[in-house]
């Protein structure tokens, strides 16, 4: 079993806080709204010692913004990548030749149910 730390890429609207319209998330006043157990998940997850790298779609413009956002709701996290867009998303990982094992895992869940019952 491999002991070293889990990287954990995690989208941020409709996984982490609620979905909203993109004009809307870059509103001066827009105030997101947590989804259920995010930050209870996201302690957890850190206390284990992953790497947290939150994604986005939002504009690279936006970073400032989205960083206190993230703040203020007290998400923590490890990197921050921005503007990746809204289309499909693909991890392409290599398999180590001890034992052929996959390293790159993807998990869907359903928009703005939050990750509070995500096991990894």
């Amino acid at each position: 079993m491999d002991k070293r730390a889990k990287t954990i890429f995690c989208d941020i609207d409709g996984t982490l806080i609620e979905h909203n319209p993109p004009i809307d998330t870059v509103k001066p006043d827009y105030k997101p709204s947590l989804l259920p157990r995010t930050l209870e998940a996201l302690l957890e997850w850190d206390k284990k010692g992953y790497n947290i790298i939150l994604v986005s779609g939002r504009r690279e413009g936006a970073r400032k913004q989205t960083e206190q956002q993230l703040s203020e709701l007290g998400i923590i996290y490890d990197q921050l990548i921005l503007g990746i867009g809204g289309g499909k998303r693909y991890l392409i990982n290599d398999r180590k030749p001890a034992n052929d094992e996959d390293y790159a895992i993807a998990i869907n869940i359903k928009r703005n149910i939050g990750i509070g019952e995500i096991d990894i």
